[in-house]
């Protein structure tokens, strides 16, 4: 016992002594357990020899292409996959004489985007020259916003599933320290087999937006919820397409681990995740890896960390020890960046069509995700799990919608349509919503069929299945060529329950003696036989005559 209490204290001292600070203390914990379960018989050495819990701290920085149609200061045009080189200017490549000049719609986005995430925007902000030297960055330094960035101090309002059975929503909130406008570098191509780099510049100038989230996450899931949330934003914005594959939307997660009351622990950065679900696991990775390293009695060294998808495992880049020194200065062919709050604010010598207003940015705003979320549980009465799916799927809320006004079944009927066999069927095939071979109003029509009861439930899901084949074809024709009507005939159903009632002689008896739920098995052999066409209300009263 004295020997585990000396260990516990060296770790303790090791990790004081190594420790450093995050501008702000995360007070959402992910609690995970250091030591084995003891003995509920031994409460007191419990509370003793039990070191008080590490958990994660994460905090993202992440950079958003922004959707505009030239660099950020030159006007060469941005597109993905272009043959290398195809899309560089002078000054994209350096040459001697060139000069910025600044895009304003990559300003607008900016301005739009922190009004969306409630940061205040400067209204006056600067460029700075921050120096490194990469291949890919053929200038020797990248224009970004290091003193005085465009927007700062907002928060993101996020939303995960959390619970002992994961089906509680919880909303969490994270900082937004700045937002900064900023260039991209262009990108660096390996040639392991001839054992050289070469160097592609299209993607060299285009504009960036570096989001800084303070350290205010505990894990995996919260960091996949809070980036997925952007993405979200950003797309309903139009100031980035958010497409992680493509690099569009690229995170650093910057982890690290502590005991709860003492200073946050040496971070380590996981650099370049370029999806929302290996985010998640790179991050709930890297936060074990620490743990099981200072549990060891080792030291969580400041390095960068790269995740590799196929291991599952972070695995080191390069040491951060050692203080770059980035050399910032001023970028001396910029003016500082005015916006200004309205046209009232305008001085006579300003161009109006080159000026950036904020109310007017204001005013364009469009419905944001959780905006958008919140509406459709009140207008509709739909739970808010199903908001969920219907906001993250680009046109499924317009498409849930269109078929609402078309229809005269209840909303929370329509979503299980809507998110069960019709999204289900488009992931299958890996379509997107627009490329939906069933319209809004041919699926209306199919509903309105089963809630006119002209068709049983299981008939309506063997139509929608035809329907998807056979796209043109409406719920109509497919329900009268094939014959899938319900069956309305009275007497035919009577003799069909009749013939059921009298072949199954055990189940009448167990169902006169109490047991209610063998009258299902009964009503699904009377489906069988009339191939899912009859009614199941008539059916089920027939059958409890005849059973009773």
């Amino acid at each position: 016992m004295a020997a585990s209490c000396v260990a516990a204290s060296e770790l303790l001292h090791n990790m004081r002594q190594t420790s450093i600070f995050y501008p702000k203390a995360s007070c959402l914990i992910r609690r995970i357990s250091t030591t084995s379960i003891q003995s509920d018989s031994q409460p007191q050495l419990k509370a003793k020899s039990v070191p008080q819990q590490l958990v994660g701290v994460v905090g993202l920085e992440i950079h958003a292409q922004i959707n505009s149609s030239t660099k950020l200061f030159s006007g060469s045009p941005v597109r993905f996959s272009a043959p290398p080189n195809s899309l560089v200017s002078f000054f994209d490549a350096s040459l001697p004489g060139t000069l910025p000049v600044l895009n304003k719609r990559c300003v607008e986005a900016a301005v739009m985007t922190g009004l969306s995430l409630n940061c205040t925007i400067n209204r006056k902000s600067l460029f700075d020259r921050k120096h490194y030297f990469y291949a890919d960055l053929p200038a020797g330094y990248q224009i970004t916003q290091h003193r005085r960035p465009i927007a700062v101090d907002g928060t993101l309002t996020y939303s995960l599933f959390g619970g002992k059975k994961k089906n509680q929503m919880i909303r969490k909130k994270v900082h937004i320290k700045q937002i900064q406008l900023e260039q991209d570098s262009g990108k660096s191509l390996h040639d392991d087999a001839r054992s050289q780099t070469l160097i592609d510049l299209n993607r060299a100038g285009v504009g960036l937006m570096e989001l800084v989230m303070e350290p205010d996450m505990s894990c995996g899931e919260e960091a996949a919820a809070a980036v997925r949330e952007l993405q979200l934003i950003l797309q309903a914005l139009g100031t980035c397409q958010g497409n992680m594959s493509e690099g569009q939307l690229r995170v650093d997660a910057n982890v690290s681990v502590h005991r709860p009351g003492e200073p946050l622990g040496i971070r380590t950065e996981v650099k370049n995740i370029n999806s929302v679900r290996y985010l998640a696991r790179a991050i709930n990775y890297e936060i074990q890896r620490q743990i099981d390293v200072l549990q060891r009695g080792g030291t969580v060294q400041s390095e960068t960390r790269a995740y590799d998808s196929k291991s599952g495992e972070t695995i080191p880049m390069r040491d951060k020890e050692g203080l770059q020194d980035y050399r910032f200065m001023p970028e001396p062919n910029l003016p500082p960046l005015i916006v200004y709050e309205d046209n009232a604010s305008l001085t006579t010598c300003i161009d109006a069509c080159q000026a950036v207003v904020v109310q007017k940015i204001k005013e364009g705003l469009p419905e944001l995700p959780s905006v958008k979320r919140d509406r459709l549980v009140q207008t509709h009465g739909i739970l808010p799990e199903h908001s969920f799916t219907l906001v993250n799927e680009e046109g499924l809320v317009e498409f849930f919608e269109a078929v609402l006004k078309e229809t005269k079944k209840e909303p929370r009927k329509v979503i299980g349509w809507v998110t069960n066999e019709l999204l289900g069927h488009l992931k299958q095939q890996d379509l997107s919503v627009s490329q939906s071979p069933i319209s809004p109003s041919a699926l209306a029509e199919l509903l309105e069929l089963h809630e006119m009861g002209h068709i049983s439930s299981s008939v309506a899901k063997q139509v929608f299945q035809e329907m998807w084949r056979s796209s043109g074809k409406t719920a109509l024709q497919i329900t009268q060529e094939q014959d899938l009507g319900l069956v309305s005939d009275t007497a035919q159903l009577h003799s069909i329950c009749q013939q059921v009632v009298d072949s199954h002689p055990d189940e009448v008896q167990a169902i006169r003696n109490g047991n209610k739920k063998v009258l299902n098995k009964l009503m699904g052999l009377v489906q069988k036989e009339t191939k899912g066409r009859a009614d199941p209300v008539l059916v089920r009263g027939i059958l409890q005559k005849k059973t009773s």
